[in-house]
């Protein structure tokens, strides 16, 4: 722990965290148990909030928009003052790289837990910290030099990143980049680098005090990424040659002190072919710091106050021991895109056995919102060897009840179980280039893909759905067996029918899907008999025609079709709700598109999505406006094949029509970072 150093001007005795949802909670978990007051900053959309609840003291910002509350740096200082705060934490994401907001703390009187500002300046700006390294970005692109990457120069999280393989998208993908940085993190600079294919994606976590030591906490890979966005990481980054994990440590202590580092920070590299690529340095605590911490014994954050308030770092840190391995827990949709998903978190409970640790920023009841990212949790599971702690971890999360919108939950656990990546060897970039398809397509599964896994435990977890509804419905408004032979009666859920038909004793007998003996049913309960092998599922509804049955998502499909929902072919839906930002220049109603064309692009949890051209045709209506806010279902657009001569056009007022999304309506997700509200590329 800590040495007694100079005395800092006042030690800390509350802390504002300038930051919302899973870190803000971490970081008051640590102030609790250091005995430091917490105060926690809010927006309107964020009243009901989880770390608004876990704060001793909470100030509004008014409004929802990030530009409005978490990014005003101005407005988050005055609410440390009006709390009494005399320290600031960032967390990460937001204003946690902005040396600007470092110095207004600073200035206010405040302690900045976060290395000087200065530092934050020479590294934060990756534009910044390649030109202290010597490496300079592309200036003219040419083709020789595709694929490029273009690049945020501050913030991350994936937030203002495109890859770009044909150079004539370059300058579309160079505006698109750009002002998706400067919606999340005020700063619209970006710079183009060269994009190294299926490299590994590995760093090395810091911490320094202010008598000149700096720690290097080993290493972390965070190859497993959508969008630039890391999925799962862990600590140590595994097969690693020893000299070249020398190289990398040395590297990150050497880049740290050259600029003065004071605190917790992380250097990240990319790995290809033996060699590494310094990809950039992130001032600040990473989303992946639990992995670190489980591995060697420390609370960081406790580190990072304890460092701000002056105390020096013992010369070496304490040895590592085993191996951990954290996942991301979304609401998001990875067989559609990775699409966002909102709505009410019913339940929600991990098992806790063992070394297994949650950091979030919900609990059952709360609501996922469209305003930030939508990270449910972060599941983390320490163990002697990394096989032991990936195996551990599978089975926590295929245990875990997470019931609400479809989350990443089953992709999670077929990745931990996927050869590659249990075994260590397709550990790079491109793992989920290679294998999506594979892991969120069900084997044997005709549904609507929320299910999650093999033919067999879907189509029980329909059965045991359609059991359950029965057996409620029976205690609701009684009924029976009678002598007249009954009609089967039939459910359809996740694209699986399910026939039964109550029996003498006052039970269901199944009669499809064939070779399915109920052993016990109830509303919440069914327990289903399949060749001599029993299985039991916890079967909850909650009204909104969605079932979870074990750990699978079902939704009931209506034996009717409502017409009213019905909408015309070449309809495109808003795929989640958001914010319209911009639409394509000079588009206009009676314009030719051809398929895949981008015609408008929606922000919902500060992501980019593009929509585009479900076919070639005639745009025949166009209700969308930039700043136009949209449900889930609302009619953006509308593309004919060929409108007879002289048909009337569509010009129905924006936000006049709504529909169910239609096949076809195509809805483009960019490879730009899901964007953690809060996070970084690492």
């Amino acid at each position: 722990m800590p040495q007694e150093g100079p005395p800092s001007p006042s030690p800390v005795g509350s802390v504002l965290v300038a930051n919302r949802g899973e870190i803000a909670c971490r970081v008051f978990r640590t102030c609790r148990e250091l005995g430091i007051a917490t105060v926690a900053v809010y927006s309107d959309a964020d009243a009901g909030a989880l770390h608004v609840r876990e704060a001793d003291t909470a100030v509004r910002l008014p409004g929802a928009a990030p530009s409005e509350t978490y990014l005003r740096g101005d407005l988050v200082v005055a609410a440390a003052l009006a709390a009494g705060a005399d320290a600031v934490h960032p967390g990460y994401g937001f204003l946690s790289e902005n040396a600007e907001f470092a110095r207004a703390v600073l200035a206010a009187g405040l302690t900045w837990i976060g290395p000087p500002p200065e530092a934050v300046e020479a590294m934060a700006s990756k534009t910044r910290a390649k030109e202290l390294l010597g490496i300079a970005p592309l200036a003219d692109v040419t083709e020789e030099d595709l694929p490029v990457l273009v690049k945020a120069a501050a913030g991350g999280g994936g937030r203002g990143m495109r890859i770009v393989r044909e150079l004539a998208l370059l300058k579309g993908e160079l505006v698109s980049a750009s002002a998706e940085a400067a919606s999340a993190f005020g700063d619209g600079e970006v710079f183009v680098e060269p994009y190294v294919e299926d490299g590994r994606h590995v760093e090395v976590q810091l911490l320094g005090d202010a008598h000149g030591t700096v720690w290097a906490l080993g290493t972390r890979d965070c190859s497993l990424q959508r969008r630039h966005q890391k999925v799962i990481e862990e600590a140590p980054a595994p097969g690693l040659p020893a000299a070249l994990e020398a190289s990398l440590l040395d590297t990150a202590v050497r880049a740290a002190k050259a600029v003065g580092y004071v605190g917790a920070g992380t250097v990240e590299f990319l790995v290809a072919d033996g060699r590494a690529h310094f990809l950039e340095m992130n001032t600040r605590l990473q989303v992946e710091h639990p992995v670190t911490e489980e591995v060697y014994g420390l609370d960081l954050v406790a580190l990072q106050i304890a460092v701000a308030e002056g105390r020096a770092l013992p010369p070496e840190p304490p040895s590592p021991r085993g191996h951990a391995v954290e996942a991301r827990l979304y609401a998001e949709d990875p067989a559609r895109d990775w699409a966002p998903q909102t709505g009410v978190l019913h339940a929600f409970d991990v098992p806790r056995e063992g070394r297994v640790r949650v950091d979030t920023g919900y609990v059952s009841g709360d609501g996922i919102g469209v305003h930030y990212d939508p990270m449910l949790a972060k599941v983390t599971v320490h163990a002697a060897t990394r096989a032991q702690a990936v195996r551990k971890l599978a089975h926590v999360l295929e245990r875990a009840r997470v019931h609400g919108p479809v989350t990443n939950r089953d992709l999670l656990v077929a990745s931990l179980r996927h050869p590659e990546y249990a075994t260590g060897e397709g550990l790079d970039t491109g793992f989920y280039g290679r294998n999506l398809t594979a892991l969120t397509t069900p084997d044997g599964d005709e549904g609507d893909g929320e299910d999650g896994d093999g033919g067999g435990d879907g189509r029980l977890a329909a059965v045991a759905a359609a059991l359950a509804a029965a057996s409620a419905r029976r205690g609701r408004f009684g009924g029976g067996w009678r002598n007249l032979r009954s009609r089967d009666e039939s459910r359809t859920y996740g694209g699986h029918e399910v026939r039964y038909r109550p029996t003498r004793d006052g039970g269901h007998e199944v009669t499809a899907p064939a070779g399915i003996r109920v052993a016990a049913a109830s509303p919440d309960r069914v327990s289903l008999e399949v060749a001599g092998v029993v299985r039991h599922f916890e079967v909850a509804a909650y009204g909104d025609g969605v079932v979870h049955a074990g750990r699978h998502r079902l939704t009931a499909l209506p034996r009717f079709t409502d017409p009213r929902e019905q909408t015309a072919p070449g309809s495109l839906l808003a795929p989640m709700p958001g914010t319209v930002v911009r639409v394509a220049d000079g588009l206009a109603v009676g314009d030719r598109v051809t398929a895949g064309q981008p015609l408008l692009w929606l922000e919902a949890m500060k992501m980019e999505h593009r929509v585009t051209a479900p076919a070639s045709g005639t745009l025949t209506a166009l209700h969308a406006a930039p700043g136009r806010q949209v449900e889930v279902g609302a009619l953006l657009a509308v593309v004919s094949d060929d409108p007879p001569p002289g048909a009337a056009q569509d010009h129905t007022p924006p936000g006049a029509a709504q529909g169910r999304t239609t096949p076809g309506a195509a809805q483009d997700h960019p490879p730009t970072e899901a964007a953690a509200q809060e996070e970084k590329t690492a």
